[in-house]
């Protein structure tokens, strides 16, 4: 454990990413673990900060809940096209919109000529995956860059051997912007916790309101683990 890493407090406001945050990075989208303990380790840091815990993922809710059953946690989802505030449903955002199906089609297409290139359908987005066939990281970065080039509503992004295409005011900021005017959220210490270049913006919108981000590869020297075994400790604090 690093020895700056602080412990988590009981007035903080926390939101964590998923996938190389509190999963460990899977070879497929469809194949990560979910850990033994980490829902009741989730579960008792919930109950500790009044409610205030929240998921932001580049992931659809249907696979965040499927993943932390029977937790349905507030959050944000598919880079904050939804959220759900505490006790209520998941709804679309103010930057929700629906991918082309063209686009699908198209990237698709080139996947099935391209062992291990893995197309991720999203509600409100795609994503290409090269990790099991990295010599293909530059063809699969320029055709997801002329799928955004023909379309100001979408930007492309960078992730863990993967390209994605987001709704251009999408990002993992508007979840923290918009629970942090909700109860149990709002007066707290927002702290992010992420793992990647997309939770950058989430550790930023956590300081414009007073709090920090934690980053899994510069505060947590053993990964996610590690995030895995402070969240348990919060939990029995």
């Amino acid at each position: 454990m690093a020895s700056n890493l602080p412990e988590i407090a009981s007035d903080w406001a926390l939101f964590l990413d998923l996938d190389g945050t509190l999963l460990d990075i899977a070879p497929r989208p469809d194949a990560v673990v979910v850990p033994l303990g980490l829902v009741d380790s989730l579960r008792g840091v919930a109950a500790r900060l009044g409610g205030a815990a929240a998921i932001v993922s580049g992931r659809p809710v249907s696979d965040v809940d499927r993943f932390l059953a029977p937790l349905a946690m507030p959050g944000g989802f598919g880079h904050g096209t939804e959220i759900r505030l505490p006790g209520g449903a998941p709804t679309p955002s103010q930057a929700a919109r629906t991918v082309p199906r063209e686009w699908l089609d198209r990237l698709r297409e080139a996947a099935s000529g391209w062992p291990g290139v893995l197309v991720e359908p999203k509600p409100h987005g795609v994503a290409m995956h090269f990790r099991l066939a990295p010599e293909r990281e530059a063809e699969v970065h320029g055709l997801m860059q002329r799928c955004a080039s023909e379309c100001e509503g979408y930007a492309l992004l960078p992730a863990h051997m993967a390209f994605e295409l987001r709704p251009t005011g999408a990002s993992k900021a508007l979840p923290v912007e918009v629970l942090m005017r909700h109860a149990p959220f709002g007066g707290r210490r927002p702290v992010f916790v992420g793992d990647d270049v997309t939770d950058e913006d989430g550790m930023e919108a956590a300081r414009r309101h007073g709090g920090f981000g934690l980053h899994v590869g510069r505060d947590f020297q053993g990964g996610s683990a590690e995030v895995r075994a402070w969240l348990a400790r919060g939990a029995s604090a």
